[in-house]
């Protein structure tokens, strides 16, 4: 039996192998932990679904393989013929193999009638033939994709000169690879070899440290090259004022029961409440809560949340589900045990997939505001600044020092106009400084 590279998530390609469990010729059990693989936002462990003897290991620790490639060989105990097992844990298999639905023929009666949303799930499609801002294309009309930008721009191909092989003709990254090993006509002359990368060549004689950038550094750069390049960002900020969220943070955690140790069963942070308020703020503003999806619109009846985490060599970006529905103190226990994991690189694919919006917060490094990039697909990020005493006015013209806190809305322009980001960041301010609301 082969043993495949395991397929943990819809962007995910490949898998590092880091640690193998067994060595070849050991008995295997059904259940029994493989090998260790990192992919560029998890680690985890691949049980054997089957019994029999390790008979060969093919990707070696440190090794990279493409999702449903060969990693090791199993077969029979003592030699012995394999029987047909009919596991109830499927083989991962990549996503390329899955069967394509063949398109919908559409008539000449259905292409004229109105169109209405389509009612689907949790969602509702909103189809928008008029706003098609589709992904950067060559001047030919092709599609690249990101991959396949990537890999041109490296080997230096020229991208006008392929045929894609992808939906459509979309050039993917397979069309570069195989035009560079085919020696495909490149868009400027090889250089030297002493000047191969042209950024190093700039830093000759200064000292310096070559840092190999990993799966997740790789994917956090192409994705967010490909936010800012594909997506039309804007932004809109608000000042809010925190003296009555403080106030309800402290009262509340100071009622907290406490164990036998003196430990609080409970702290509630700011973020717990931010991430609460921009749920709310979402539900209120459904037409906000939406992602772009090519030639439609996906507007979601419910509010997913990405929380921005900070990792070694990276960021992740857990997702808490139905948080318009989930109280403070859900939030602040779930976001405290996602946090964790992410740090470890233990999360689930469908822990860290999907989402509406994110909450991105430097407030703790002191950062008094910023503007955060868009997590493609989902439409809104919030950036969050540090609370600081400020000056503001009071009625009959004083003065008084209040603690407030900066937040700037990033916005997919093709999903959020611009009066309808300052109607989400308008809600989100009057939670914020109406905490009370999220206690009912």
């Amino acid at each position: 039996m082969d043993v495949l590279m395991p397929q943990l998530g819809e962007t995910v390609t490949e898998g590092k192998v880091i640690k193998w469990f067994k060595s070849a010729g050991d008995a295997i059990n059904s259940g029994d932990n493989l090998f260790e693989i990192e992919t560029d936002k998890v680690s985890m462990e691949v049980p054997s679904i089957e019994a029999g003897v390790l008979t060969e290991i093919r990707v070696k620790e440190g090794e990279i393989a493409p999702v449903g490639g060969v990693v090791a060989v199993i077969g029979p105990p003592n030699g012995a013929a394999a029987p047909p097992v009919a596991s109830s844990v499927p083989m991962p298999v990549p996503l390329a193999a899955k069967p394509t639905p063949a398109a919908p023929k559409v008539t000449a009666a259905a292409a004229s009638a109105p169109r209405t949303p389509l009612k689907l799930g949790p969602f509702e499609e909103v189809r928008s033939p008029k706003r098609n801002f589709g992904p950067a294309k060559l001047p030919n009309g092709v599609t690249v994709t990101p991959l396949a930008r990537r890999l041109a721009g490296e080997g230096g191909v020229a991208l006008s000169r392929l045929k894609g092989s992808g939906p459509h003709g979309r050039i993917i990254g397979g069309d570069v690879e195989a035009a560079l090993s085919s020696g495909a006509p490149r868009t400027m002359a090889p250089l030297p070899a002493a000047f191969a990368d042209p950024v190093k060549s700039l830093y000759r004689g200064v000292p310096f440290e070559e840092i190999a950038l990993d799966g997740m550094r790789q994917i956090v750069a192409a994705r967010l090259l490909e936010a800012k390049q594909t997506i039309p960002h804007f932004y809109v900020s608000a000042d809010a004022d925190l003296e009555r969220l403080l106030t309800l943070r402290d009262d509340t955690n100071a009622a907290a029961p406490k164990d036998t140790a003196g430990n609080p069963a409970f702290k509630l942070s700011i973020n717990d409440l931010v991430i609460k308020a921009f749920a709310m703020a979402l539900h209120r503003v459904p037409s906000a809560n939406a992602v772009w999806a090519s030639d439609r619109i996906l507007q979601f009846r419910r509010v997913d949340i990405g929380i921005a985490v900070a990792v070694d060599g990276g960021l992740l970006t857990p997702v808490i589900r139905q948080a318009e529905t989930k109280t403070v103190f859900e939030i602040s226990f779930e976001m405290k045990d996602l946090a964790a994991r992410a740090r470890s690189r233990r999360l689930k694919p469908e822990e860290y997939q999907g989402g509406v919006a994110s909450v991105s917060n430097l407030g703790m490094y002191g950062v008094s505001s910023f503007s955060a990039i868009l997590n493609p697909p989902q439409s809104t990020i919030l950036a969050v600044g540090a609370g600081q005493r400020r000056p503001a006015e009071i009625p009959g013209g004083g003065i008084r020092f209040t603690t407030q806190m900066t937040m700037t809305l990033s916005c997919d322009h093709r999903v959020v106009d611009g009066a309808l980001g300052a109607e989400l960041l308008t809600a989100l301010k009057s939670i914020i400084e109406n905490p009370v609301s999220m206690l009912i």
